[in-house]
């Protein structure tokens, strides 16, 4: 049977959960002694045993031990402002798929100019949501958004193009941390993919057909980590 999977830092000898993992545990009608995972979101995980149920879920843990379930490098997912709920649709699936971090950009074609915290508050959250059920022990972090020219230089980076022919295989070696870009949906401005590929970016294709800005990410982000095995 699976156990039960929270997240609580720093993981210590007796921790005691939030109200909201607390309240996770109770709606899943757990008991004293029933074993628990543990994951700190920092790449550390620990079974634990629950020794009370209120006010909240206090857990005695185990050992600690390192779970490596990450790409060979770390991955940087660079995502234009989008409109409605389609980052927290991104920000799932690109968790789910193993980047380490999502910088969120203003761009010029974008509908979306700007984020709020409670906004920016709630990606985080279901970015450790998402951590969670797909069995990561990392937690990527949401970082509030950037213009383009305030990036830094990358040493590899792909950024989502429709007049590339550059095949995302062929410009990744995972020498070092990778950096992926893609725009909303009017797409990069020519200003905007000249200065990405100034930082270090290489334009690459996702082929014939034109993605919407909330599948860009995610078909790219597939191709560079899950078409690896990672």
């Amino acid at each position: 049977m699976r156990k039960h999977r929270v997240h609580h830092a720093p993981l210590e000898p007796v921790i005691t959960l939030s109200q909201l993992e607390s309240e996770h545990l109770r709606v899943l009608r757990v008991n004293i002694g029933d074993a628990v995972n543990v994951f700190d979101g920092a790449g550390l995980e620990a079974t634990g045993a629950i020794a009370s149920l209120e006010p909240l879920v206090t857990l005695r843990l185990g050992e600690v031990r390192s779970v490596n379930l990450e790409p060979p490098r770390a991955v940087t997912l660079c995502i234009a402002l989008l409109k409605g709920d389609k980052l927290a649709d991104v920000v799932r699936g690109a968790t789910e798929l193993g980047v380490s971090s999502v910088q969120l950009l203003i761009t010029d074609h974008a509908d979306a100019r700007e984020i709020g915290m409670q906004k920016l508050e709630r990606l985080r959250r279901i970015a450790s949501e998402a951590a969670k059920q797909c069995g990561r022990s990392v937690i990527p972090s949401v970082l509030e958004p950037l213009r383009i020219r305030d990036l830094e230089a990358v040493q590899c980076g792909v950024v989502a193009h429709p007049r590339s022919s550059l095949l995302v295989r062929d410009a990744v070696t995972w020498d070092a941390p990778v950096a992926v870009a893609t725009g909303p949906e009017g797409g990069f401005s020519n200003p905007e993919i000249a200065t990405l590929e100034r930082l270090g970016f290489k334009t690459v294709t996702l082929g014939v057909r034109i993605l919407r800005a909330e599948t860009a990410p995610i078909a790219l982000l597939g191709a560079l980590i899950a078409g690896e095995g990672f």
